[in-house]
């Protein structure tokens, strides 16, 4: 009888193991570009110890851009109150790219700006579509990920940083 309780907790631990450490994922090293050009790993924006929000998108995406403005109107806020950094990663073309910075400036967006191959991108994130919206936890795991963009998605987005700030 000791035999199949012991069996059964080890079991129930094992289980329990492998559906937590299936929620965390880390962050897949791959080289992007700032819009300076200078080549980083987008690794690096998830070792700093603070929430990081991963947003991909392009200049030609409507919806990315339309949520990245939403997130802008609130984002001074996010870092005062929850100490988190937006990285906005575009997969656009090296040819579309070079209006990423006028786009950025009448915009206003006081992001980190990283220009990535799709492929590439698409691949270690596992997504087809954008935008794509990517949350990392402050140990570097990705812990959200939503695809799409509609009005008030944002809110949703903070939700999930406020449950990280309280862990």
């Amino acid at each position: 009888m000791n035999y199949i309780k012991t069996f059964f907790l080890f079991t129930l631990s094992l289980l329990v193991f492998t559906v937590v450490n299936a929620q965390d994922k880390g962050l897949p090293s791959v080289n992007v570009k700032t819009v300076e050009g200078k080549t980083v790993d987008i690794q690096d924006f998830a070792k700093n110890g603070k929430i990081t929000v991963i947003s991909f998108w392009a200049t030609w995406c409507a919806p990315c851009k339309k949520e990245l403005d939403a997130i802008a109107d609130v984002y001074v806020d996010w870092q005062d109150d929850y100490d988190m950094e937006l990285v906005a990663v575009s997969v656009d073309t090296r040819r579309s790219a070079a209006t990423i910075p006028a786009l950025v400036a009448s915009k206003g967006w006081e992001y980190s700006i990283l220009i990535g191959k799709h492929a590439e991108l698409s691949a270690a994130f596992n997504f087809q579509t954008i935008p794509q919206t990517i949350l990392v936890d402050q140990s570097g795991n990705i812990v959200y990920h939503h695809a799409g963009y509609v009005p008030g998605d944002e809110y949703e987005l903070e939700e999930k940083i406020k449950d990280l700030v309280k862990k």
